[in-house]
């Protein structure tokens, strides 16, 4: 399985797909003429840049945010430029795939210290010893 730095170097455009809509927000009358909303939509069933595996991880990882047909769909309505909201979408399309196969180190169980376990057992007894002076004789 290949690394998120190399998944991050693919060339997904083949597999890509752009739909645009009039967008709400910022633009005034402008806004209702120009279809400056990007939403991009990526089969990850279809894809033949992903081995299975990958697929099978990206499906299992992303599952929330794919729609009924298994397509990855990331909208973006931030500029009031079509471009600039392509640019975005396509940065966020890469941000979320590459994230799916970064690897979580593991944790390794580590022992307190000797000094710790003094430390802690030393205000344990400090605790006691100053409630049991605060107790009536």
């Amino acid at each position: 399985m290949r690394t998120a730095s190399q998944i991050s170097r693919l060339d997904f455009s083949n597999e890509i797909t752009f739909k645009t809509a009039k967008s709400g927000g910022p633009g005034g009358q402008h806004v209702n003429k120009v279809n400056t909303k990007v939403q991009l939509i990526f089969d990850v069933k279809g894809s033949k840049i992903l081995t299975e595996k990958e697929k099978d991880r990206v499906l299992e990882q992303l599952g929330p945010k794919l729609n009924a047909d298994g397509h990855i769909q990331v909208v973006v309505q931030e500029s009031r430029l079509q471009l600039q909201n392509k640019t975005l979408a396509l940065h966020k399309f890469g941000q979320l795939i590459s994230k799916v196969f970064i690897r979580k180190k593991k944790r390794k169980p580590t022992k307190p210290t000797k000094a710790a376990v003094k430390k802690r057992l030393d205000n344990k007894k400090r605790k006691g010893e100053k409630k049991q002076w605060r107790k009536k004789l």
